[in-house]
């Protein structure tokens, strides 16, 4: 028996890794097709039925160029870190639950933290490991970046979390049959969706890639496979990520349709700030970081916790 269902675990967890790589390119696509009509152009519609296999083709044709390297460059390191960092993306959505339980634990949501906080060394190891001054500058503004902002989205989810007075995803699903946390923690919610911009390196808040002054950050040296890993984890973090605000203040019934058009909205969402911002300034995203979004968490933080420790106290 125990047999049995270590294989229905694999399969089940085999069939989301594919849903989610099929997924992130049709996401490519809709980004692309998206940013073009902002631009008032078509996008890509010349392979296929309105451009449907173009990232199918991208995918053939990146795969299949000869893959370079620097001379100079750490070289077991600099292979490792794009794989690390598309495997580190799709170990995410491990956490998330099934219809069939699948590895949905008690634990999820400090699986999630736990994870998402490693996909840091994969971005400092790629960066350091090329041996390059711009793709060093690259990962250390990403790492910067991404630890100042892990910070308040932990403390965003902590709320959350007092809120249910449970680690498990699958709690936040049962609070939320009724009312939406989205109307009762708006703010939270709104910090939780810039957060995560900045947690996954989108625009305004791309500086790991700032073409204009780092050539294109700590992915500079990359080509062909390095460099398709690279952008599949980044778009599986963005896909994840959506569906993870969906799940965390929007209520999330796995098993209807409206739940996945929610995930659409919010990824379009990421695609449409992308295509509207202008790039942010680094100080301002630094400060925007520790000096207005840690201390208002913080004191959301206490005041959550406080009142569940009156109510604890009225019910003694």
């Amino acid at each position: 028996m125990v047999w049995k269902d270590l294989l229905m675990m694999i399969i089940s967890t085999l069939i989301l890794v594919v849903c989610v790589l099929v997924g992130v390119a049709f996401l490519t696509l809709l980004e692309r097709k998206v940013l073009g009509y902002i631009q008032i152009r078509k996008g890509p519609n010349k392979v296929g039925f309105l451009g449907l296999v173009q990232p199918f083709s991208d995918a053939i044709k990146l795969f299949t160029k000869e893959q370079t390297y620097p001379y100079m460059s750490n070289f077991s390191l600099y292979y490792f870190s794009p794989i690390m960092n598309l495997f580190l993306a799709l170990m995410l959505w491990v956490c998330l639950p099934f219809v069939t339980v699948n590895l949905s634990f008690n634990f999820s949501l400090l699986y999630f933290l736990s994870i998402s906080s490693l996909g840091v060394y994969s971005v400092m190891l790629a960066g350091w490991s090329s041996n390059s001054n711009y793709s060093l500058l690259g990962s250390l503004r990403a790492v910067a970046q991404s630890i100042s902002y892990e910070v308040s989205l932990a403390l965003i989810l902590m709320t959350f979390m007092y809120m249910i007075l449970s680690l498990n995803i699958l709690d936040l699903i049962k609070y939320q049959k009724y009312i939406w946390l989205v109307f009762l923690l708006m703010p939270l919610c709104l910090m939780w969706l810039v957060s995560s911009l900045a947690e996954t390196n989108r625009t305004p808040f791309d500086f790991a890639e700032g073409e204009s002054e780092l050539v294109s950050g700590f992915n500079v040296e990359y080509s062909s496979g390095g460099f398709a890993m690279i952008f599949l984890a980044e778009y599986a973090n963005i896909l994840f990520m959506s569906l993870m605000s969906c799940v965390l203040f929007l209520g999330a019934d796995l098993m209807n349709f409206i739940f996945f058009l929610k995930v659409g909205i919010l990824s379009f969402f990421w695609i449409w700030v992308r295509g509207t911002l202008p790039r942010f300034r680094y100080d301002k995203l630094m400060y925007l970081a520790w000096k207005s979004y840690l201390p208002v968490v913080l004191n959301f933080l206490s005041f959550f916790f406080s009142m569940k420790m009156f109510i604890f106290i009225l019910l003694l």
